[in-house]
């Protein structure tokens, strides 16, 4: 008889259903916003970066001579701003079922989807190409996509990552754009450079407290002169199995938003009053100074 009834019995127990929502593993805070300029509210379809060379003095020449004018070079930026949005459906039947008051997890949620976008938009600006526009002597505009110059892109070829960051730092001093003309330098990093990094002795025996920032993927310090950041979505690199990553000084990219809507909590009456949480963003960013940036294409294991 217990034989029997074993099956049956236990399927009339009661099911205890989890009453709290789980967030995924996620990013909860934008990394990349506070490395670069930001503009704030943006008013508009779009905003503009002044960029301005260098000029240098020269001899004076004979007296009463003419005057020589020297004219920088300048141009102007132009950053299209690109909307987003994010909704989640909330079935009211489901509420009760669950025992769960969603609003604030599904809020979280939203949000660090934000700042993940955040983080995607300023990465792009700074490897991608930005609008400039400038006038001749004779006043006609030209407006040219400006890449990264190729004499800033490191390739894979060149050496080891750890050569690869030595020559970075390098074109950074060149540029006369480091810590000795007050500038902060950023360098994003991946996994797989940390596992790169990490497995040179060379590189972590030196500075014990650096490899131990690395590691715990903290922000607090700097490491050959550069603040590092981790950020896993880097495009392809260059060349076949090759990402590519960016260091830049903090002037070097100008970042925008502006809240459509916002997030907020609303019902739908259209559809059988579900709940919805969710709204709409727009986000732009562009490069002020092709001179700040450095892309470092380095190797990674074969698919």
């Amino acid at each position: 008889m217990a034989t029997v009834n074993q099956n049956k019995i236990t399927a009339a127990f009661i099911q205890q259903f989890h009453d709290t929502f789980e967030i995924a593993s996620s990013q909860t805070e934008s990394r990349l916003l506070k490395t670069v300029v930001n503009r704030g509210r943006i008013n508009g379809e779009s905003f503009t970066i002044n960029d301005m060379g260098t000029v240098e003095m020269s001899a004076t020449g004979a007296r009463l001579g003419d005057t020589t004018w020297t004219i920088p070079d300048s141009g102007v930026r132009t950053v299209l701003m690109s909307d987003f949005d994010l909704f989640i459906p909330i079935e009211p039947r489901d509420v009760p079922k669950l025992k769960a008051v969603p609003g604030d997890n599904y809020m979280n949620l939203s949000i660090q989807a934000k700042n993940r976008k955040v983080d995607d938009i300023i990465y792009n600006a700074a490897v991608g190409t930005v609008s400039r526009t400038s006038v001749d002597d004779a006043g006609a505009k030209t407006v040219t996509p400006t890449a990264i110059p190729a004499g800033q892109i490191i390739a894979s070829a060149f050496g080891t990552l750890k050569n690869q960051l030595i020559k970075a730092k390098s074109i950074f001093r060149a540029n006369e754009c480091d810590e000795h003309n007050g500038e902060q330098l950023y360098i994003l990093y991946t996994s797989d450079m940390l596992s790169t990094i990490l497995g040179d002795t060379t590189l972590t025996s030196a500075d014990f407290m650096a490899g131990k920032m690395l590691q715990e993927g903290g922000v607090g310090g700097k490491w050959l002169g550069f603040n590092w950041i981790p950020y896993e979505k880097l495009v392809a690199g260059g060349t076949a199995n090759t990402k590519r990553t960016v260091a830049y000084c903090g002037s070097a990219i100008h970042y925008g938003d502006a809240e459509i809507t916002g997030f907020d909590i609303v019902t739908r009456g259209d559809k059988k009053h579900i709940k919805q949480i969710g709204g709409t963003h727009s986000f732009g960013a562009g490069r002020a100074n092709e001179k700040k940036v450095v892309a470092i294409d380095f190797a990674v294991p074969a698919a």
